[in-house]
């Protein structure tokens, strides 16, 4: 994965799509009755609070450091991100799943059910749109690896979740439009009810993906296993340098790593020598990996290198 991060262009369109989807969903509840209308409508104000919230964590996070966060404010969208996933299973699949239950046990009957068609049209377009837009963001970060591989590997939560949740979003519609059409062919408002569960259980498992992944970031996740070799090379190839040991990264947000490296240095230098190798391989690092913003050098022994870290 690139260093590329999601856009606030991307951002502001799903919550303008999910803002519009929103009402219209509400609307078209109110009308038809629709159990699986109303708990899609719920999904699209969670889906607005979330973008609202990855944008706030993005703004957040580019704080600059101070004296009580001397490494900065990077992991302000993590954090940000896992309230995003918490918020999706809750809010999103827990009331899909609430309401669901209630209009099995206690059926209503739908009314004006084109309405609802329409408004599910309408929907589908707009979370295409966005998820359109997501998708061509994603791409530019995803380069070879495969989209399991690229959302696995990512450093930038709200391109994977914007991603995720719209796919999450479009398969509700299509699940509410089938209930839907279900309850109006058999006349057993059953299936709308079902509709929703089966819309809270595609939300809680998009949930438990996005947490699980935010969680990863939040307590601390190493750089691409490219740049860590990289990097290592780079020092190794040092004149000056006889041995590198283990290479510790770990990234404090997207765009941000701070890495550590245990470095044997040839006996026969001095010091001052050292100083200025340690200096030279903090500036060539700078020019060739603009991410890492921390570079910290540990003097080891040939032995220590073989037994820590």
């Amino acid at each position: 994965m690139s260093a590329h991060t999601t856009s606030t262009r991307t951002l502001v369109i799903a919550l303008l799509a999910n803002l519009g989807i929103a009402i219209s969903k509400f609307v078209a509840a109110a009308i038809t009755g629709s159990s699986a209308m109303l708990t899609e409508g719920v999904h699209s104000v969670v889906d607005c609070t979330n973008q609202l919230l990855l944008m706030w964590g993005r703004r957040a996070s580019k704080r600059p450091p101070d004296v009580f966060h001397p490494f900065g404010y990077g992991r302000e969208l993590y954090f940000w991100s896992f309230v995003v996933a918490v918020l999706v299973f809750a809010l999103g699949a827990g009331v899909s799943v609430y309401e669901g239950i209630i209009h099995i046990t206690e059926p209503e009957e739908a009314v004006s059910p084109l309405i609802a068609y329409a408004v599910l049209v309408v929907a589908f377009f707009l979370e295409g749109w966005s998820t359109l837009e997501a998708y061509r963001d994603f791409n530019k970060a995803k380069g070879l690896l495969s989209w399991w591989q690229a959302i696995r590997r990512s450093k930038d939560p709200p391109a994977f979740i914007v991603l995720l949740e719209n796919g999450a979003a479009m398969a509700g519609i299509i699940a509410a439009g089938i209930g839907l059409a279900l309850s109006q062919l058999t006349g057993d408002p059953f299936f709308d009810g079902a509709a929703s569960v089966v819309i809270g259980v595609i939300l809680g498992v998009t949930a438990c993906l996005l947490a699980y992944e935010s969680k990863a970031l939040l307590i601390g996740e190493a750089a691409d296993p490219e740049l860590v070799s990289a990097l290592h090379d780079m020092v190794q190839s040092c004149k000056g340098v006889t041995a590198v040991g283990q290479v510790l990264t770990v990234h404090s947000a997207p765009d941000q790593i701070t890495a550590m490296l245990s470095v044997d240095f040839d006996d026969d230098i001095t010091a001052r020598d050292v100083e200025a190798l340690v200096w030279g391989i903090e500036v060539e690092a700078a020019k060739r990996f603009p991410m890492v913003r921390r570079l910290y050098l540990r003097p080891r022994s040939p032995v220590d290198l073989d037994t820590v870290g």
